[in-house]
């Protein structure tokens, strides 16, 4: 599962994500976990942002606290589970980060990793999201993270990581016209191990309620 990431987004935001007219500043977070209300990227002639909770609740849920366990989505069934399927067609999404967590379990205890890109700090997870409405009529927008089979360099960490979207794929994406559900999966792959590089952080970051730049810097255990 992806249960952590971090967000900074930087000086190339808006032009990274092609979004015009954006007026709320975007604030870094370094340890992002579930529950937090953090941006995604959606398609509305042109891109926007928008801010949304990190868990997915379907429109048709009864029980808004199911979205603590929506927040992945497995590639392999995110067409066919009912939490997922009918946003997989209609509302995909991008989230933007800098980097994910992940904890490999070792003699010594669990020891987190932060996950990053080599060549650029701004990537998108692929992710969806949904609108759901209490009995007052109140939106709450929320989003899911979308995970794969890990590849050669997360598979010694975790047995899971988020998908991560090419550049060149985000357009189609969140395209949200009908799409060959094919097409969409073929999308969802491990991104390449090369391209990645993968450290060992404090134990800090297990607690959510840590949030500092400070958490990126490499320890030695």
């Amino acid at each position: 599962m992806c249960g952590r990431y971090g967000f900074v987004p930087g000086t190339n935001f808006d032009e990274r994500f092609q979004i015009e007219h954006r007026q709320e500043p975007l604030l870094p977070s370094y340890n992002v976990a579930p529950g937090a209300t953090m941006p995604v990227v959606v398609r509305n002639s042109p891109n926007r942002v928008e801010m949304m909770a990190w868990g997915l609740i379907p429109f048709w849920a009864n029980d808004p606290k199911m979205r603590y366990k929506t927040i992945n989505a497995r590639a392999e069934t995110v067409a066919t589970t009912p939490a997922f399927r009918e946003a997989f067609k209609r509302r995909r999404c991008l989230v933007p980060a800098t980097g994910f967590y992940e904890w490999q379990n070792t003699a010594h205890g669990k020891i987190p990793y932060f996950i990053h890109l080599k060549d650029t700090e701004l990537f998108a997870f692929a992710g969806l999201y949904d609108v759901w409405k209490d009995g007052a009529g109140q939106e709450l927008r929320t989003y899911t993270i979308i995970t794969t089979t890990p590849n050669e360099l997360v598979q010694p960490i975790h047995n899971r990581m988020p998908v991560i979207l090419h550049s060149e794929d985000e357009d189609r994406w969140i395209d949200p016209a009908p799409q060959d559900p094919a097409s969409l999966h073929a999308l969802l792959t491990p991104f390449p191990a090369e391209l990645m590089a993968a450290y060992t952080v404090t134990r800090a970051v297990n607690s959510p309620a840590n949030d500092a730049a400070e958490l990126l810097t490499p320890v030695e255990y």
